[in-house]
């Protein structure tokens, strides 16, 4: 059974169709990137498949449900999103401990909190005195790791990264992708990257699709350049 399954979603806004009878589908422990021009609807696929709004025609199953229409928010046991700007991601009053530990809380409970953050910051490369740093007390680089974290901290079985390591410089951005790949394949989890360079995704996906023209198609990875970045 699939982690993920996206079966003829549609989305208009206004007049204009974003996203076009849409269907793929992801495995446990499989990266799938899609890949398509700024604006193209990539991140709108992206907010449909969280939830965060409603399409207009087709269905969304996580884990064999359906979670098209869903209410509450229990679905996101099993699905967590990492963002473009990790800093924006976090509250900036609250130390990086506690907002990791906020989704270990309102899914796993109380017990052992501060062992289990401490020991997810080590296990994506961070001190585990990080907890008591701020957002803005750290590099990009370590926001997004701590970021890592906290989509990890339930054990779901879907991380969908929206863009996540394009506001990192190039070196930065290696290393986040080996961490997230690295994680996946340990974990079983399944992985969404959506991204506008093809560079990132050759090291990172097992299947590429591009979203153009509001519709996909699949990209054979034997069939990248070596450097293609869309801008």
């Amino acid at each position: 059974m699939s982690v993920l399954e996206v079966k003829h979603v549609k989305k208009n806004f206004g007049n204009k169709l974003v996203l076009d009878d849409i269907n793929f589908s992801i495995n446990a422990g499989e990266c799938l990137g899609i890949v398509g021009l700024s604006g193209g609807g990539k991140s709108t696929l992206a907010k449909i498949i969280t939830r965060l709004i409603p399409c207009d025609g087709g269905q969304i199953f996580l884990c064999g449900d359906d979670i098209s229409t869903a209410k509450g928010n229990d679905f996101y046991k099993n699905m967590q999103m990492i963002f473009q700007n990790p800093e924006d991601s976090f509250n900036p009053r609250r130390k990086l401990g506690k907002s990791i530990a906020e989704p270990i809380k309102n899914f796993l409970g109380n017990e052992n909190l501060q062992n289990r953050v401490e020991n997810l910051l080590i296990e994506v490369g961070l001190p585990k005195n990080y907890a008591n740093r701020y957002p803005r007390e750290v590099s990009g680089g370590e926001c997004q790791r701590a970021a890592i974290a906290r989509a990890i901290s339930i054990n779901p079985k879907l991380l969908i990264c929206d863009e996540a390591t394009s506001a990192l410089d190039v070196t930065i951005q290696a290393q986040i992708i080996t961490l997230i790949k690295k994680l996946c394949v340990e974990k079983n989890i399944a992985c969404l990257f959506i991204t506008h360079d093809l560079a990132t995704l050759k090291k990172l996906a097992d299947k590429v699709l591009v979203l153009e023209d509001g519709r996909l198609k699949t990209l054979e990875k034997s069939n990248f350049k070596e450097v293609l970045q869309w801008n």
